[in-house]
């Protein structure tokens, strides 16, 4: 029998220099039977002959401006063929020819709704955001141990758990954390591939980070059928901040980036203070939706 076919929705927008590396790695993977939908939001550097390089089954294009992460992926999984669909990004570089099966595997499994791999950082990456990185899919990853934790970066969803309900396109941010939420809360797994690896990281600005925060921020507390306590300035911001930095001035030792200490300490601040904000944002949107 032949291998059933896998479907791979990837986001694209002015990555060429990393779909230069993406794109080759995809074509060399060892599993025979998938095909390739892209979706780019306007890219002006040369992706878009890149992509069609490839030949993709689908290759929509729309505006920066029209770019929703939710409604983009929704969109993805409607076009796609497969059962078993993955997620790639574009600047998401597989590392090694096992990528596409490792990650689908699981999927197999009817109760397993979605999966998401392992991320490693590009050698650029500043000290702050490799450090989130170790603690997020190192060998001793801290988010196994959190209330909840998944990646859209490199992940894949069963098409039958999907159809029962999307990716909610209200949402700007948080989509994905929001989505794996409502599966488990139906009784579905999330599981976690540590052998399906991909390269991939960002070096945000100070306001970058401050904004991706309050976003996600926003987003969650949208979501949230109700403001949980405990939710202040002292526990978000204060405390959390100072844990942060425990966990980078740790990382920085080891690694001999000491240097790059004060620069974290200034991301995790901003980072801390545009989580509250958002956390508020959303409680206030969500209060004046419900009168």
């Amino acid at each position: 029998m032949s291998a059933p076919l896998i479907s791979i929705i990837m986001r694209s927008y002015n990555e060429a220099w990393a779909l230069k590396g993406t794109l080759p790695a995809l074509q060399g993977q060892q599993y025979p039977h998938w095909e390739l939908i892209v979706i780019d939001s306007g890219s002006t550097d040369g992706s878009q002959e890149l992509i069609r390089a490839v030949e993709p089954a689908h290759f929509v294009q729309i505006t920066p401006k029209e770019y929703n992460p939710s409604r983009v992926m929704n969109h993805g999984m409607r076009l796609a063929k497969a059962d078993r669909c993955l997620f790639l990004n574009a600047d998401a570089t597989p590392q090694g020819s096992d990528w596409l099966p490792k990650l689908a595997a699981p999927l197999d499994n009817p109760q397993v709704a979605a999966v998401f791999g392992r991320q490693i950082p590009r050698p650029d990456c500043e000290a702050v955001y490799a450090c989130d990185y170790e603690r997020c899919f190192g060998p001793n990853r801290e988010s196994a141990a959190w209330d909840h934790f998944f990646s859209m970066v490199s992940s894949g969803l069963r098409r039958d758990v999907w159809s029962l309900r999307g990716f909610r396109e209200d949402l700007q941010y948080a989509e994905d954390d929001e989505y794996t939420r409502w599966c488990v809360a139906r009784g579905y797994e999330i599981r976690y591939v540590e052998d399906a690896v991909v390269m991939h990281s960002h070096n945000y600005t100070v306001e970058q980070a401050r904004r991706r925060s309050f976003g996600d921020a926003r987003a969650i507390a949208r979501a949230w059928p109700s403001r949980p306590p405990g939710v202040h300035w002292v526990r978000v911001v204060l405390a959390g901040w100072l844990s942060d930095i425990r966990h980078d001035f740790r990382f920085c030792r080891r690694f001999r980036r000491m240097r790059e200490l004060p620069h974290s300490l200034r991301v995790r601040w901003a980072q801390r203070v545009g989580k509250l904000d958002g956390y508020r944002q959303g409680w206030k949107e969500t209060i004046g939706s419900a009168k």
